[in-house]
């Protein structure tokens, strides 16, 4: 982490805490659940070492960052207006963007909003999805996926806070960070984790345990509801954003997904992904990588790759 710099910055209504470093061309970097700026560690010293000034935020309800309660300031909207604040603080008209999970899905909202302020995005883990003007995204979740997939089990507020309580910070984080179950995840009441609070979760190479320590003593102070609440936006921001049905996301893109990632796994992701669907709705997706052997938090388990993929894309413009 040397050289990394921190401050806090007024954006939006609210108090950001920014990583940085490197003088340059900005890239922002956008982390996802439940992760942190930490999870950018390596491409932060990477890309400054390049010629690039990384700059990675808390996002909104994570870290050091405020975390309105209510789920209805977790719109794309104020997220994105988060971001928009903090390019127009560092004095910037375009920034390169990489996104990551709940990041990337800010990351392809961003997008749709103000292409004019990205000039390129590196996308990894989680596709552009289209709005379907039928139902809502819940609604369909529970008829497909049914009530146990995890997204609908995030939606009531202190459920799910409840049981990550009883499991304890550290337990979560490690069995987040290191799943590579290649299907959805299903969280079914009483039986959320299969085992118990004091099973030994072992730590793969990647993942170390002074990391699980920065991560849980972020998460002990701030708990998990702001990161929740994004989830629990989802039906609101698919009636917000019914004016942006069918448009398409037109910057530069590389796609980057493990293929044990459970997003890649998701019925349909696939063929979304390789048949024509991804690039119809994406058309300036210039790349898509499909990384063997690896899971859902591909930035972290292949640092220097995923740097290296960085790199050779931005490096276009």
């Amino acid at each position: 982490m040397e050289g990394i710099e921190h401050r806090m910055v007024s954006v939006n209504g609210i108090e950001m805490h920014i990583a940085e470093k490197g003088k340059g061309p900005v890239v922002l970097f956008l982390h996802g659940f439940p992760e942190l700026w930490y999870s950018w560690r390596h491409q932060i010293t990477a890309l400054a070492s390049h010629g690039y000034w990384a700059v990675a935020p808390d996002l909104r309800g994570f870290g050091d960052t405020d975390a309105p309660p209510s789920p209805s300031s977790y719109t794309a909207f104020h997220i994105v207006g988060d971001l928009i604040a903090l390019i127009d603080l560092l004095g910037q008209d375009q920034v390169f963007m990489v996104a990551h999970d709940w990041g990337a899905v800010i990351g392809w909202h961003f997008c749709l909003f103000r292409p004019d302020r990205v000039k390129a995005l590196v996308c990894l883990s989680v596709p552009f999805t289209p709005r379907n003007p039928s139902a809502k995204p819940i609604d369909r979740m529970r008829a497909t996926l049914g009530e146990d997939y995890y997204i609908c089990r995030f939606q009531e507020h202190g459920d799910i806070e409840d049981v990550f309580s009883r499991f304890g910070t550290s337990y979560l984080l490690r069995r987040f960070l290191t799943s590579r179950r290649p299907s959805p995840l299903y969280l079914p009441k009483g039986k959320e984790f299969g085992d118990t609070p004091d099973r030994q979760i072992s730590l793969p190479s990647w993942l170390s345990e002074e990391d699980i320590k920065y991560y849980a003593s972020k998460f002990d102070i701030k708990g998990f509801t702001g990161g929740l609440n994004y989830y629990r936006a989802l039906d609101l921001n698919w009636e917000l954003m019914a004016p942006w049905t069918g448009v398409q996301v037109k910057v530069p893109v590389k796609f980057i997904v493990g293929d044990l990632d459970l997003t890649y796994n998701t019925p349909g992701a696939k063929q979304y992904i390789h048949d024509g669907g991804f690039k119809r709705d994406v058309p300036f997706l210039e790349d898509v990588v499909v990384m063997e052997g690896v899971g859902h938090f591909i930035n972290e388990e292949r640092p220097e790759e995923i740097s290296t993929h960085i790199l050779d894309f931005i490096q276009r413009f």
